[in-house]
C-alpha cells in the first residue's frame, strides 16, 4: 500500500534499489546529494546532477525534463552516507517559469524497481521558491527511511546547496545551470499549455478503463567578388524524407499545468494528454469505425480535441509523441527490474558455498535466467501490444497531414495552393526510438519560430553506423537548410515572409539553387566580407526600430512601406567572412531578433568557429540542433529519452520542392 506523505512525515523503506519519478508539468533540473549524519555535503562528487549523472548510489537524468526518473541504490553509497537527498530546481536563464508558484505543485514517488508505488509526496504550499528540498532518504539504525521535506529557497540552487553546508555552492550551481543549458540544444521543447478549462482527453470509441473500472491506473566597401549564383546551374540532388516541440516552443509561466498521466508495461495507452485539449467545447470529433468484439477501437485521424482539423491534427501527433515516450519508458524500466532481479539472486547463489558448485547452483542460475526471461518477456508483449496501437495510428494520421505537416512525399504537396493562413505549426523531420524503429513520429515546431535552428554540418556518423566526409556533409546541410526554408516560405501567406542568405566564399552555390532560380528570395546570396556586413547591418537596424516601436507603444508609427514580414536569415560556411563586430551582430540576432520577426538558421561546424572561444557558446545553445542525417541528439520533455533526429528532405528526382517554390515566385510577384 502506497503511503502518502505530507512534510516532515516519513515512512520505512524495506528496499535498497529504489526509483524516484517526479512529475512538475513543466521542465525542471533534478538533483541527488548525499550527506552525512548531520546532513553535511562533503564535496561536489557527493552530489549527482546533469553534469555529472552519476555517483556511488545514485543516477539522475542529464537535462531538463517535466518527467524524471533518479536511480537510486542504497547498498551501493559509501558507509559515510546517511542522508540521500532528492533536489528540484527551475532552469535558469530560460522562458519557462521562474517559481514554483507559478506551476502545478511537484509531485515525488518512491518505488520499487517494479514499478510499484512506496511512498509519494505532493509538494504544495510552494510561492516565491525555485529551488526545494523535496525529499531524503536517511538511515536509523541501520535500516532507511524516506522523509517528506519540502523545504524552499528562494535563491535557487545556489542558496539550497549553501544551506546543505557545501563550501564550494556557487560554483557547483554554475555548473548545474551551466550543463542544463547545454542540453537545450538538444531538447525538444512541450507546447505552449492551454487553460486548464475543457475536454482534456482525447476522445476516443473505446476509452481507456481506470482503476475502478477494471483497468490499469495511468502510470529546442571593396569590390564585391563574382556570384556563382549568376549562371544557371542545375539544383542540387535531393535526399529521401522523413514531436516542441519539438517540439517547439517553450511555455510561458502558467499558473496551473495538469499533470500527465504515463502508460506503463501493465496496462494499454491511456490517451488522456495533457496536451490534446482545448479551452472550451470542441467540435465532434469524426467517428471511429466500430470495433471487433475484444479488440481495441480502430484510429481515426484527428480524434484529439481542438477547433480545427489542423489543430486536431496538431494535438494527435504531440499525444503520440507522448505515448511513445511513456510506453518505451515502462518497457525500459521492466528490463532494468528484470536484470537486476536476475544480478540479485546471481549474487546470493555465488555467496553461498553451499550452492556455487553442484546441481543445486546450476539449478538456481537457471531458474534466475528463466525469471529473468519472463519477465523481458512479458514486457516486450505488452510494449508490442502498444506499439501495434500507435502504429495504426500512425498509418492513419500521416496520410490526413496538411502540407506543414506532410512528408515531402505526401500528395498534399502535388495539391499545394499558397496559403491565406500561417498554419500553427511546421514539420521539421522525424522522430524514432531503437524500440519502434518502424513508427515515424512528425517533428512540428510552432509558429511563427521562437528558436532558430542550427543545421550540424560537422562530421558526424549516420544511423546506420557509416560515416560522411566533411564536403558531403557541408552539401547535405545545405540542401537540409534550402528545404527547410522552403517549407516556411510555402506555408506563409504570399508576402509574410522573406528569406536571406549569406554565402562568404559562394560554396552553398549548387544547394542554394531551388531558391535562387525561382527568384523566392529577397536578394541573390551574400557574398564577401562586405555582403555579410551589409546583411547583418540591415537586419540588426530592423530588430532596433521594431524593437523601440514595440517597446513604446507605437507600433504602428513605422515607416510607411516598411516590410513587416518574418524574415530568416540563412548563413552558410560560418564563421568565414565574420569579423568581431559581424558576430557579435549575429550573437543579437539569435537573442533579440525571433521577438522580433527575425530568425536566424545557422548552417556551420561548431568546431570551425572555435577560435572565438566561449564567446559564442550561447549563440550555439539558443539554437535547436539539426543535422543532415540521422542522429540521436534529440530529446523529449517527458522522460529524457535520446532520439533519433531525420531531417524532412526531398526524395531523389522528386520535382516537387521546384514546384512549390515555382507557385511561392508566383504569388509573391501578384502580391507585389
Amino acid at each position: 500500500m502506497t503511503a502518502e506523505l505530507v512534510r516532515g512525515q516519513n515512512h520505512p523503506l524495506s528496499q535498497a534499489r529504489l526509483e524516484i519519478r517526479i512529475s512538475a508539468g513543466t521542465p525542471i533540473v533534478a538533483v541527488a546529494a548525499l550527506g552525512d549524519e548531520n546532513g553535511r555535503i562533503h564535496g561536489e562528487e557527493w552530489v549527482a546532477h546533469p553534469g555529472a549523472p552519476a555517483q556511488p548510489g545514485l543516477e539522475v537524468p542529464r537535462q531538463a525534463a517535466a518527467d524524471h526518473r533518479l536511480a537510486v541504490d542504497l547498498d551501493a553509497v559509501p558507509e559515510a552516507v546517511h542522508r540521500v537527498s532528492v533536489l528540484l530546481a527551475l532552469p535558469v536563464g530560460g522562458t519557462g517559469p521562474v517559481r514554483f508558484g507559478a506551476v502545478a505543485a511537484p509531485f515525488v514517488a518512491v518505488t520499487g524497481l517494479d514499478g510499484g508505488e512506496v511512498a509519494s509526496y505532493t509538494i504544495t504550499g510552494l510561492e516565491a521558491e525555485s529551488a526545494v528540498v523535496a525529499l531524503e532518504l536517511y538511515r536509523r539504525q541501520g535500516a532507511w527511511k524516506v522523509r517528506a521535506v519540502g523545504q524552499g529557497y528562494a535563491g535557487g540552487l545556489a542558496e539550497l546547496l549553501a544551506d546543505q553546508q557545501l563550501s564550494q555552492a556557487h560554483q557547483l550551481a554554475g555548473s548545474i545551470d551551466d550543463a542544463v543549458s547545454q542540453g537545450l540544444a538538444r531538447s525538444v521543447q512541450a507546447p505552449p499549455p492551454r487553460t486548464a478549462d475543457g475536454d482534456r482527453s482525447r476522445q476516443t470509441a473505446a476509452p481507456a478503463l481506470g482503476p475502478d473500472q477494471g483497468g490499469t491506473a495511468p502510470q529546442p566597401g571593396p569590390v564585391p567578388p563574382v556570384s556563382p549564383y549568376s549562371g544557371q546551374t542545375p539544383g542540387g540532388p535531393g535526399q529521401p524524407a522523413p514531436q516542441q516541440p519539438p517540439y517547439p516552443g517553450s511555455a510561458p509561466e502558467s499558473d496551473a499545468v495538469p499533470q500527465p498521466s504515463a502508460p506503463t508495461a501493465a496496462g494499454p495507452i491511456d490517451y488522456s494528454h495533457p496536451r490534446r485539449q482545448n479551452a472550451a467545447p470542441p467540435p465532434p470529433p469524426p467517428a471511429a469505425p466500430p470495433a471487433a468484439p475484444g479488440q481495441p477501437a480502430q484510429p481515426v485521424a484527428g480524434d484529439a480535441t481542438g477547433w480545427s482539423m489542423e489543430e486536431r491534427l496538431y494535438n494527435q501527433v504531440w499525444g503520440m509523441f507522448e505515448d511513445l515516450a511513456r510506453t518505451t519508458a515502462a518497457y525500459r524500466s521492466a528490463v532494468d527490474f528484470a536484470e537486476s532481479r536476475m544480478d540479485k539472486e546471481l549474487e546470493q547463489v555465488l555467496s553461498d558455498p553451499r550452492s556455487r558448485i553442484g546441481g543445486q547452483g546450476d539449478a538456481a542460475r537457471e531458474a534466475a535466467r528463466a525469471r529473468h526471461a519472463q519477465l523481458v518477456a512479458q514486457a516486450r508483449e505488452a510494449l508490442d501490444r502498444d506499439l501495434a496501437q500507435l502504429a495504426a495510428e500512425a498509418d492513419v494520421v500521416e496520410p490526413a497531414l496538411p502540407p506543414a505537416y506532410a512528408r515531402w512525399d505526401n500528395p498534399a504537396w502535388h495539391a499545394y495552393r499558397v496559403p491565406m493562413e500561417i498554419p500553427m505549426a511546421l514539420r521539421l523531420g522525424d522522430l524514432h526510438l531503437p524500440e519502434a524503429d518502424r513508427i515515424r513520429i512528425p517533428m512540428l515546431v510552432r509558429l511563427p519560430l521562437e528558436r532558430g535552428l542550427w543545421i550540424d554540418s560537422g562530421p558526424a556518423g549516420s544511423s546506420d553506423g557509416s560515416s560522411t566526409d566533411s564536403h558531403a556533409m557541408s552539401r547535405l546541410a545545405m540542401e537540409t537548410a534550402v528545404a527547410h526554408a522552403a517549407r516556411l516560405l510555402a506555408v506563409y501567406p504570399a508576402g509574410e515572409f522573406t528569406v536571406h542568405v549569406i554565402d562568404p566564399a559562394g560554396s552553398g552555390a549548387q544547394p542554394l539553387a531551388p531558391l535562387v532560380q525561382t527568384g523566392v528570395l529577397a536578394a541573390p546570396p551574400a557574398l564577401g566580407a562586405a555582403g555579410v556586413a551589409d546583411v547583418l547591418g540591415r537586419l540588426t537596424q530592423r530588430v532596433d526600430l521594431v524593437q523601440m516601436a514595440v517597446r513604446g507603444g507605437a507600433a504602428d508609427s513605422l515607416p510607411p512601406g516598411f516590410d513587416t514580414s518574418q524574415q530568416l536569415l540563412i548563413v552558410n560556411d560560418f564563421p568565414h567572412g565574420f569579423d568581431d563586430r559581424a558576430v557579435n551582430q549575429l550573437r543579437y540576432l539569435a537573442d533579440e531578433g525571433p521577438a522580433f520577426g527575425v530568425h536566424l538558421m545557422m548552417v556551420a561546424d561548431r568546431e570551425q568557429s572555435s577560435g572565438y572561444g566561449p564567446l559564442l557558446d550561447p549563440l550555439w545553445r539558443s539554437l535547436l540542433r539539426l543535422t543532415p542525417v540521422a542522429d540521436d541528439h534529440l530529446a523529449d520533455p517527458w522522460v529524457g529519452h535520446a532520439w533519433t533526429y531525420e531531417p524532412s528532405l526531398v526524395p531523389p528526382g522528386s520535382q516537387v520542392l521546384q514546384q512549390v517554390l515555382s507557385r511561392v515566385a508566383t504569388a509573391r510577384t501578384k502580391f507585389m
